[in-house]
């Protein structure tokens, strides 16, 4: 591209750069958050100072003039001694004198000139200006593996945005990280490209764009492979390559492992993800792992990895020496970058409960021939019973029998072995004892050979006893889920060997530990706590002798994090604009630094410059801000900081440059402020705030949106727009990321999109309690009730009704205490019916919701009645119930019994005791009382009534058993005597058979009998359970399993098992054989009934007959025929079928395959017949059809064309050159011609005309002039068609005012295709290339906007496509829309 000179309006000096970046990075925040002010001097002061200082001093009457004659002589002798030195001063001064007056005066002007720029550049500024490369992409040649950065400079206003492309294709780095890297500062764009593949080679294009044009850049990169590497060298040159060390290696971490929680005997893995550049698979990264700060090397116990862009420590056997901090260190080329996380391992389960904790750090010392001292740690001890001793045990290397040491317990934590053998080698392990039983065995000891040993490591301190208890213990805040715990050192240590810490939560009994191996520092941090829970801590000191008194307990503290500003606000978006003022929302930011949010701050300022200005002096309290004062089309940038007691926090990322433009369309703006509530693992609830503009009438409803994360296919989740500002969704994957968006509706349509939501992972909160709804015990009072799982100081229960906040309302009353809220009803009534929810603030989402029916409150008022009033609720009035072998049992159940109950049944106001024939009895944990009758008969008739005193409390309740009733009941027991003398257990009463419903589904049925609730029923298929879709209902007497599909892969033997405690029995239907033909009888007798007549159907592969059918499967007995003679699947006659359909194929059809047609389908008692008759105009038409589709398809698929490059207008300076390039494709390669106003156009040196390779043609004019100007075109044809392609071109003069673009009359181009022989066409030789279209080289002035789509239709009366006119034979793929079922 020709170099162009900049205006010197447009040069901006390096200091002022400067100066805009420092006042850029070095502003800075006020301590108060209400005001935020800046001051400095003007230009004006600064001068009047600097004029001050150069004045001359008043003149002052010299002394001398006053003196005596003799002091006049002698002064004038001074003066001639000191005159000449006192003439040198004078002009010395009157020179700084003047350089000072000059140097004002020129600080003055540059100060009017800088003013007068700056004037002049903010006129400029507002001048609109399409974006204009200054600095064009070079070409770069690179070897492969070696990393390439392409850069750019471009200049317009409002400033573009450029977008980077390969091959056509955006470049996304988010697809392939550390593949690509975008940077943009300052105008200067860069792509780099870290490390080249041979398939990085492409043509690379950058794509600026504003409202008023797009230009584009492109280059064209090549990555070389040296020779012998599997390629051959383009330049025969095989590059040096300096050897790649682990350490000249660029490493970032990304994913990290985090504090880790394991068990004893279970295995764990810490990894870290990273990104690695170069990534070679020969040479990984050099990582080192360390347990508390001590290097671990590879071993049975630790296996380490370091490859494929994943650092990974697995530990296959875990045990509490594993605990500890571990840390990753990885060699880079800066130097080493690291990462460190705690890993706790807690007891397994003991055996037997309450037995000690297994010892740790098993090691052996002063090592002889026949002696070794033993020495462990010993575990903590919590809510276990105190350790009495401890157990060694040693084995020889390479076995696996262990022999107990000691006899009898030792009660220190060493021991001296004796008995060893000479030379062997041996491992040791400690067993601990208590009360209770024995521990788990220690993990063994490091192999020790019993030796004479010159030197060997001893065992250090001879001072007997436990060491004293550690002194005050301090806890305070660290995170949300740890506390930091520190204290004061024993006052006598004796051989310390570290701390156990323990926890307990504040009003309970029991401690926990929260170390399983002792620590050595006075300072630890306790992870895995309880949000919002307080807790106390204690600290224990260690040594061989055991463990000491426990420290005086902490202060409570309550698990919160510590305080600090918050994070920054995110997601800026607007949401209305009236030409002078936009209206912004943002986001909450993500951690609000432990204390409430309660101030946010906003600066702007225009996208093309660096100054931010602040918005706001005072605080905003809400997420949402109404900025005025701003000029109508300019693009403004916005930032935001948002404030807590501890300060105001970093500011946002600059929000994406908005065009302050007055918003005039009729439909809805964005919704706003989504977020999210009772995220469950398949539901979640979503809310949102109405938009600020609502277009020209109200808003009517919403749509909402949804898309998994990364996924742009949305799905409108509500096809009905729904009023309210909430919508539960339902039916998501546990586990999976969503993200979502909300579109207002009103009158005039559907408004724009909101800003998307942040993504949502569908799954609940550990821990996560719903609401639950009850009646207070004691008071009565109806309630819903609310647990949350976490919680901090500055939490707050915020209760709704509908989704709107309840505020002050006399209906309810909203206590909280700890951790649970409570919502108690004054009054319920119908009033209060509706779903309820509640938001827990200032946590990770916790919220429930609990939709309050009429028939729950029913039930609760009920409830509350029975409180407040003194009865005895029942659950059950009295009823009566037939058992087996005749017995009639009459109970009712009352909600609640105390111990205290009495209770009487009456029979015809005869009151009953339990004795001989009657069996009366209670259950004060089911609330039941009953009366058994042994043998109920005809004397039994009559009412029965219980009476219940339960302290206060005291009801009744009757039955009636008369007449048709009592007849019911007689004939049951009857019945029932009966039954049980035949059958003992569940049985079935109709076995095993089948029917086929009218969707051709397949059921096996049975009834059965004798069963009760807890009688299971199982499905078998050849011994394989089979679980329904619908669990079967035995209390329901009968059960189904449906067969859908049913074809010859559903043969076999099924069962059905009937079976309680009383027994069991089966049924078995084994369909196969005849039974199978049965079956697939009656599928054929429904599917035959629904047959629909034949459809003929043309493909590019030849004739098809179709019968459309509810259900269709290759079992039944299906027949084609032709002229009555059946047809058999072949290569020329196709048969297959859907379950939807049946089809025939005729393939390459001729004259011999004319004739009548036909389907038979038959049910073994009926034949269902569909013909088609397939000759005269009806096959005609049909192979015309089928030969137009097979010619269209090939000769579309083998013409020449335009896949893309071109534009429709260009407009262009004169001197300038001009590149049209586009990429062609046909098989046989296309012949290119170029042609300007309808006369072909010949290469010479001015015009150059190029074809690359069969696929890229260029026409390239060097220093365009005005004859240049006119109507271009391509034409690209082959023997089977081709493509006609105009484009118009203008060119102008310098300093001449802009011609509109305007596109010339084209000729209706005549793309006739190339006559096609009636042979059959060959076949294509490759398939045609990608259709992505690819950006057009062109580059035009800055001063020459283009309309993005100048393509206005032409006036003549036949339309005329300005892109081109294809083949007018289009493709009419007709792929077969039903394949054989397989």
């Amino acid at each position: 591209m020709a170099s162009k000179v900049i205006p010197w309006y447009k040069k901006k000096r390096v200091s002022q750069v400067k100066t805009d970046y420092a006042y850029h990075h070095t502003k800075c925040v006020v301590k108060q958050q209400t005001e935020r002010k800046s001051s400095s001097k003007s230009a004006s002061q600064e001068q009047a100072q600097a004029t001050e200082a150069m004045a001359e001093p008043a003149y002052t009457i010299p002394v001398f003039r006053d003196r005596t004659s003799e002091g006049t002589e002698e002064y004038q002798r001074v003066t001639t001694n000191v005159g000449k030195g006192l003439t040198v001063i004078q002009q010395e001064l009157h020179r700084m004198r003047m350089a000072t007056k000059a140097q004002v005066d020129s600080l003055a002007i540059q100060r009017e000139v800088k003013d007068m720029m700056t004037k002049r550049v903010d006129v400029l500024d507002d001048i609109p200006k399409m974006p204009d490369f200054l600095i064009a992409l070079r070409p770069h040649t690179v070897w492969e593996k070696t990393p390439v950065k392409l850069f750019c400079t471009v200049q317009g206003n409002p400033r573009p945005i450029v977008k980077w492309y390969k091959g056509g294709a955006p470049v996304d780095p988010l697809n392939t990280p550390g593949k690509y890297k975008i940077e943009s500062k300052y105008g200067v764009h860069s792509l780099i490209i870290s490390r080249c593949a041979v398939s990085d080679t492409a043509e690379y294009s950058a794509v600026a764009t504003n409202q008023h044009g797009t230009a584009t850049s492109k280059a064209t990169v090549i990555v070389k492979r040296p020779a012998g590497v599997g390629e051959s060298c383009h330049l025969g040159l095989v590059p040096h390559l300096t050897e790649i060390h682990p350490s000249k290696l660029e490493v970032a971490l990304l994913d990290r492992f985090s504090v880790t929680f394991g068990v004893e005997g279970s295995s764990i893995s810490l990894a870290c993800s990273m990104v690695v550049v170069p990534d070679l698979p020969n040479v990984p990264p050099l990582a080192q792992w360390y347990r508390d700060d001590k290097l671990l090397k590879p071993s049975k116990l630790a296996g380490m990895t370091a490859g494929g862009g994943v650092a990974r420590l697995t530990l296959p056997n875990l045990a509490k020496d594993d605990e500890g901090l571990y840390t990753l260190r990885i060699f880079t080329k800066d130097g080493t970058t690291e990462h460190s996380a705690y890993m706790f391992v807690s007891d397994a389960a003991a055996s037997p409960a309450g037995a000690p904790g297994a010892p740790m750090s098993v090691k052996a010392y002063d090592i002889n021939s026949d002696y070794v001292l033993v020495a462990w740690k010993p575990p903590n001890t919590v809510n276990e019973a105190a350790i009495t001793g401890y157990f060694v045990d040693r084995c020889e290397a390479g076995s696996d029998s262990w022999v107990q040491c000691n006899d009898s317990p030792v009660k220190i934590c060493k021991y001296p072995v004796h008995g060893l053998k000479v030379g062997h080698s041996y491992h040791f392990r400690v067993r601990a004892v208590n009360r209770v039983g024995i521990s788990r065995p220690s993990r063994k000891s490091d192999k020790v050979t019993a030796l004479d040993a010159a030197e060997s490591e001893r065992l250090q301190g001879t001072d007997e006893g436990v060491p004293s208890a550690p002194g005050q213990v301090v806890a305070s805040r660290n995170t949300k889920t740890s506390v930091f715990v520190q204290w004061d050192a024993p006052k006598v240590l004796k051989n310390l060997m570290g701390y156990y810490i323990d926890g307990r939560v504040v009003g309970a009994k029991d401690w926990f530990p929260c170390n399983n191996k002792p620590f050595k520092h006075n300072r630890f941090v306790v992870h895995g706590l309880i949000p919002g829970e307080s807790y106390v801590f204690r600290v224990q000191a260690v040594n061989v002798f055991g463990l000491s008194d426990e420290s005086q307990e902490s202060s409570p503290i309550a698990v919160e994090p510590a305080l600090a500003t918050p994070s920054a606000p995110f997601g800026i978006t607007m949401l209305s604009c009236d030409g002078s003022s936009m209206t912004l929302a943002w986001k909450s930011p993500k951690h609000c630094g432990g204390s409430k949010v309660n101030a946010y701050y906003i600066d702007k300022r225009n996208a093309d410059t660096l100054v931010w200005k602040e918005v706001n002096l005072a605080a905003v309290t809400e997420r949402i801000c109404t900025v005025d004062n701003l000029t109508e089309g300019t693009f403004y940038e916005f930032k935001i900081q948002a404030a807590n007691m501890a300060g105001v926090g970093v500011p946002s990322a600059p929000s994406d440059p908005m065009k302050c433009e007055a918003w005039t369309f009729n439909e809805p703006g964005p919704a706003y402020d989504l977020s999210f509530s009772e995220i469950r693992s398949h539901s979640l609830v979503i809310l949102w705030k109405a938009p600020v503009y609502t277009g020209a009438s109200a808003v009517t409803g919403y749509l909402v949106e949804m898309a998994k994360k990364g996924s742009s296919d949305f799905v409108t989740l509500n096809q009905e727009a729904v009023s309210h500002r909430y919508l539960q969704v339902t039916g998501l994957e546990e586990g999976e990321t969503y993200v979502f968006k909300v579109r207002a509706v009103n009158a005039s349509g559907v408004g724009k999109p909101s800003q998307l939501s942040e993504p949502v992972c569908a799954k609940a909160l550990p821990g996560t309690k719903e609401i639950v709804a009850g009646v207070d015990e004691e008071t009565g009072d109806v309630f819903l009730s609310l647990e949350a799982c976490e919680i901090c100081d500055t939490s707050k229960f915020v209760w709704s009704k509908n989704y709107k906040q309840i505020g002050d309302c006399p209906r309810v009353a909203i206590t909280t205490k700890g951790r649970t809220s409570r919502l108690t009803f004054t009054n319920p009534d119908k009033d209060d019916l509706g779903r309820y929810s509640v938001v827990v603030t200032d946590t990770d989402g916790v919220s429930g919701s609990h939709t309050l029916t009429e028939d729950a409150l029913n039930t609760m008022l009920e409830l509350s009645y029975a409180i407040r009033h003194p009865i005895v609720p029942l659950k059950h009035g009295l009823n009566y119930e037939v058992l087996e072998k005749g017995h009639v049992r009459f109970w009712v159940q009352a909600v609640k019994l105390s111990s205290s109950v009495s209770y009487r049944f009456i029979v015809n106001d005869k009151e009953v005791t339990s004795g001989e024939g009657h069996k009366i009895s209670h259950d004060v944990a089911t609330g039941i009382i009953q009366m058994t009758v042994d043998t109920f008969t005809r004397a039994n008739e009559g009412t029965y009534t219980v009476q219940i005193n339960d302290g206060r409390a005291k009801t009744q309740s009757s039955l009636v058993l008369v007449g048709d009733v009592f007849k019911v009941a007689l004939r049951e027991a009857e019945f029932q005597r009966k039954e049980h003398i035949r059958k003992q257990g569940p049985h079935f009463s109709e076995y095993l058979y089948f029917t086929v419903t009218e969707d051709c589904t397949v059921m096996l049925a049975c009834k059965m009998a004798n069963v009760k609730k807890e009688t299971s029923f199982r499905w078998y298929k050849e011994d394989d359970e089979i679980v329904p879709e619908t669990p079967p209902n035995v209390m329901s007497g009968a059960c189904a399993l449906p067969i859908p599909m049913f074809s010859r892969k559903d043969q076999g033997v099924f069962k059905a098992v009937l079976s309680d405690d009383r027994g069991k029995d089966t049924s078995v239907f084994d369909i196969s054989g005849q039974v199978f033909e049965d079956i697939i009888n009656a599928i054929a007798q429904i599917a035959g009934a629904s047959a629909s007549d034949l459809v003929l159907q043309c493909t590019p592969e030849g004739i098809r007959l179709q019968c459309y059918m509810n259900y269709y499967t290759e079992e039944m007995k299906t027949v084609w025929k032709h002229k009555e003679s059946k047809i058999a699947s072949s290569e020329k006659m196709r048969i297959g079928g859907t379950a939807e359909m049946a089809w025939m194929q005729i393939c390459d059809p001729s004259d011999r395959e004319k004739g009548h047609y036909s389907i038979e389908i038959s049910d073994g008692v009926k034949t269902h017949t569909r013909t088609f008759d397939l000759s005269g105009q009806a096959y005609t038409d049909a192979y015309e059809e089928y030969l137009r589709l097979k010619a269209a398809a090939f000769a579309e698929k083998n013409r020449g064309r335009v896949v893309g490059g071109l534009p429709d207008v260009v407009t262009i300076m004169e001197e300038k050159s001009l590149s049209l390039t586009c990429t062609v494709w046909g098989e046989p390669t296309p012949e290119v011609s170029w042609f300007k106003n309808e006369q072909e156009v010949a290469s010479n040196e001015h015009t150059k005309v190029t074809f690359d390779g069969g696929k890229f043609a260029s026409l390239v004019i060097n220093k365009v002039t005005p004859d240049d100007s006119g109507k271009y075109s391509i034409n690209v044809r082959n023997k089977y068609g081709g493509e006609f392609v105009e484009i118009t071109v203008s060119v102008y003069k310098h300093g001449e005012k802009i011609p509109e673009p305007k596109l010339g009359q084209p000729k209706t181009p005549a793309a006739t295709p190339a006559a096609t022989p009636a042979a059959t066409p060959v076949p294509p030789r490759s398939p045609a290339p990608s259709k992505a279209p690819t950006p057009a080289p062109l580059k035009t002035p800055a001063s020459t906007p283009v309309p993005k789509s100048p393509t206005p239709t032409p006036k003549s009366p036949t339309p005329t496509p300005s892109r081109g006119v294809k083949s007018p034979t289009p493709p009419r793929f007709m792929k077969s829309p039903t394949p054989p079922r397989k």
